[in-house]
């Protein structure tokens, strides 16, 4: 698989986002997801201390054993960790990396971003300590998540040697967009990696979920109430859309959801969810489309028209 950019890391353009570990899987069906991966050609693993409250750092460190070397594998911190504390503040920090790599089984993190900006904490303040934890070895680069272009500008503005992001990760797909409204533009001018979530939004870009069809039984979706507005009649109008233009050129939307999202200059790898490794090898396969600048116009065209679906 082709490699790009975060930094000093080199990184698979199709990573691993670890978020249904310790929570949709246990330890072994993790451990099969992550064995699928690393034969997939995959050597970006990212996870938080947050998901299920620890479980998913746990459950990777376990599962790749004495592979580690092999692998780039990013974490977060900030989020609420129940009776552990959250938040960006520098003791919070020291605090939370050494439980990190104590859960990951590591001496190091290759990328420790935070999780959320945290409005109670000078950046200033949260880039020293991480800066720290660069030189002390602990943490090869930083990264945050969630990011606005003010919030970037003012961590880039912050003086003297401070430490400095490396990528920014926010959510991204053909389905949500807000990222081109200036994140994009401001990653590439400040040479920062971008790293899409929910690049898949959930499951719809890859064609489970069809318009004028039922819905898939036991899925994320159909099973939390609190993500029906996904199946909007605009969402499902514009997949529909999506999917005529992918097979009319041979191939299938969830290509076409990675290959558009690895067409942005500054996008260094789409981190992906799988609970199974029939779903990894589908992510990675994904991946080989190189969308003309036509095709790029032809998709902006049909999101522009789906805009005035109620």
């Amino acid at each position: 698989m082709n490699q790009r950019r975060i930094g000093s890391l080199s990184v698979s353009e199709v990573g691993l986002g670890c978020n249904n570990f310790g929570r949709r899987l246990n330890a072994a069906e993790t451990a099969a997801v992550v064995n699928a991966a690393l034969e997939a050609g995959v050597n970006f693993f990212d996870t938080a201390d947050i998901y299920g409250q620890g479980q998913s750092e746990e459950f990777l460190g376990r599962a790749l054993g004495t592979r580690r070397d092999a692998v780039v594998i990013a974490t977060k911190f900030g989020g609420v960790m129940e009776g552990r504390g959250k938040g960006a503040g520098p003791a919070y920090i020291r605090q939370a990396v050494e439980a990190s790599l104590r859960r990951l089984g590591t001496d190091r993190i290759d990328l420790y971003q935070l999780h959320y900006p945290d409005p109670e904490v000078p950046i200033e303040d949260t880039l020293g300590a991480l800066g720290e934890l660069v030189k002390a070895g602990k943490v090869r680069e930083i990264g945050c998540s969630n990011f606005s272009v003010g919030q970037l500008r003012e961590a880039a503005a912050v003086p003297g040697d401070a430490a400095r992001f490396a990528s920014v990760q926010n959510e991204y797909s053909l389905l949500h967009r807000e990222p081109e409204d200036g994140v994009l533009d401001e990653c590439e001018r400040q040479g920062l990696a971008f790293l899409p979530y929910f690049p898949l939004k959930s499951g719809l870009l890859t064609g489970k979920y069809r318009q004028g069809r039922p819905l898939p039984e036991g899925t994320r979706i159909t099973k939390d109430g609190r993500m029906a507005d996904l199946l909007s009649d605009r969402n499902l109008v514009l997949v529909e859309e999506l999917i005529q233009f992918a097979e009319a050129q041979g191939r299938t939307i969830l290509e076409l959801a990675v290959s558009w999202l690895l067409a942005r200059p500054a996008v260094a790898s789409v981190i992906s969810g799988a609970t199974s490794p029939g779903q990894v090898k589908a992510n990675v396969n994904a991946a080989g489309w190189q969308l003309t600048k036509e095709q790029l116009t032809e998709i902006d065209v049909i999101a522009m028209q789906s805009e005035g679906t109620p």
